[in-house]
């Protein structure tokens, strides 16, 4: 593949050894090392450099990647994000919010993350799923996120689903809400 979307990894690849797993976005791809560090290459403004927060970058536990960001989960529950702002990449509007995470999930340019209270922090493009502003009030106990390219969808507690993000990638369930609570 063509080395600015991720296809030559030369430039890093003595780094790349005890790799634990390799996340990708549309054109970098960033893999966990069994220590714990992550190792990054492709286009750099699509999460191919991570090295402004490379630094911050320890004990990490999974990857996350949007179209071109990637979100890290360490082991203490905080999230450290890199690549393109808008898609994700810069979680600094949430940062106080990302403590004791459990779950992150990516949509095409947004990430939600569940907290260990059951609530839910969203950022990245509003229009996929970065702002659950009008779901946020409804946003506890959830139990399970899953996402399409452009919305999320939440399992709480009770067995009921919440939805957000684009209403054409299933982002308003409204109308149907008591027939998915019937399931």
């Amino acid at each position: 593949g063509h080395y600015t979307f991720g296809g030559d990894s030369s430039l890093v690849q003595n780094e790349l050894t005890n790799v634990q797993q390799i996340q990708a976005s549309r054109s970098a791809f960033a893999a966990i090392l069994a220590d714990g560090s992550v190792v990054t290459w492709g286009d750099k403004r699509r999460g191919g450099d991570n090295s402004e927060v490379r630094a911050h970058l320890r004990h990490v536990r999974r990857l996350e990647a949007t179209c071109s960001a990637f979100a890290a989960l360490l082991a203490d529950g905080s999230v450290v994000t890199w690549g393109d702002p808008e898609n994700g990449g810069d979680s600094s509007s949430v940062q106080d919010g990302l403590r004791n995470v459990l779950l992150i999930k990516a949509s095409w340019s947004a990430f939600a993350a569940i907290l260990a209270d059951g609530s839910v922090v969203t950022w990245g493009n509003p229009l996929t799923g970065g702002d659950s502003s009008k779901v946020q009030d409804q946003l506890r106990r959830v139990q399970q996120l899953q996402a399409t390219d452009s919305a999320f969808a939440a399992i709480l507690a009770d067995g009921s689903v919440l939805t957000w993000g684009s209403q054409e990638a299933g982002g308003e369930s409204w109308e149907i809400q008591d027939q998915i609570k019937a399931l």
